[in-house]
């Protein structure tokens, strides 16, 4: 199964080396450690929420807002709002820049939905992290360093397929999120070993791919 990527759009992306204390404190930081914000925006939430990660592995900061907007990105409040918002603060401006430097690097080269349908119309995200940071895996229930199947898809399609991917592999569900979300989706996180966690993903991807271009079967259900 070869399903064609849909590549995130980052919208915006904005450092403030030394943000000022009302600011750190009503985006989540801390002024006694925090000093410096990095902010992103893109069209795309859940790789969003992975590169946020990414970026705490790569220096020392911490993810103290992250969002999604409501409806997703076709039905933003401008054109560089996306579908979500993501903040990350440090003590060291240079820190911060290197974990948006991390976070621009996963969202080019690894995280992103896929097309599950010729049209491109139903999108998936049957994504593998292979070490979390420490912001998903508080997250998740989990520890930093290990693997994590990260799994949305709409609802009917995300359903079926986590249904096939708790089945296939041995795996245990770290969270589940029924639809509908904040842009309409549902998620899933599932904890396991990195093969267990990659075959999950692939048989989720591959029951959504099912639904996308059979949504109706005949009977018997």
């Amino acid at each position: 199964m070869i399903l064609e990527p849909l590549p995130p759009k980052v919208l915006s992306i904005r450092h403030i080396p030394a943000a000022h204390p009302a600011l750190l404190r009503a985006y989540g930081a801390d002024p006694a450690k925090h000093v410096s914000l990095g902010l992103v925006t893109c069209d795309q939430d859940d790789p969003t929420y992975v590169a946020l990660d990414e970026a705490t592995k790569h220096a020392h900061v911490d993810v103290v807002f992250a969002k999604s907007f409501y409806a997703g990105a076709a039905h933003a409040s401008g054109p560089l709002s996306g579908e979500i918002l993501g903040v990350i603060a440090g003590a060291d401006p240079d820190e911060v820049a290197e974990g948006l430097d991390a976070l621009l690097r996963c969202l080019a080269h690894d995280a992103c939905f896929y097309a599950a349908d010729d049209q491109g119309k139903i999108a998936v995200f049957p994504h593998v992290i292979t070490a979390l940071g420490h912001y998903l895996s508080a997250l998740a229930g989990l520890q930093p360093g290990q693997p994590m199947a990260y799994l949305v898809a709409p609802p009917m399609e995300f359903t079926i397929g986590l249904d096939a991917a708790l089945k296939a592999a041995a795996v245990e569900a770290a969270q589940i999120d029924p639809p509908p979300s904040a842009t309409n989706f549902a998620s899933a996180f599932l904890s396991g070993d990195q093969p267990n966690c990659e075959a999950a993903a692939l048989a989720f991807a591959a029951a959504v791919v099912d639904v996308a271009r059979r949504p109706l079967l005949p009977r018997p259900y």
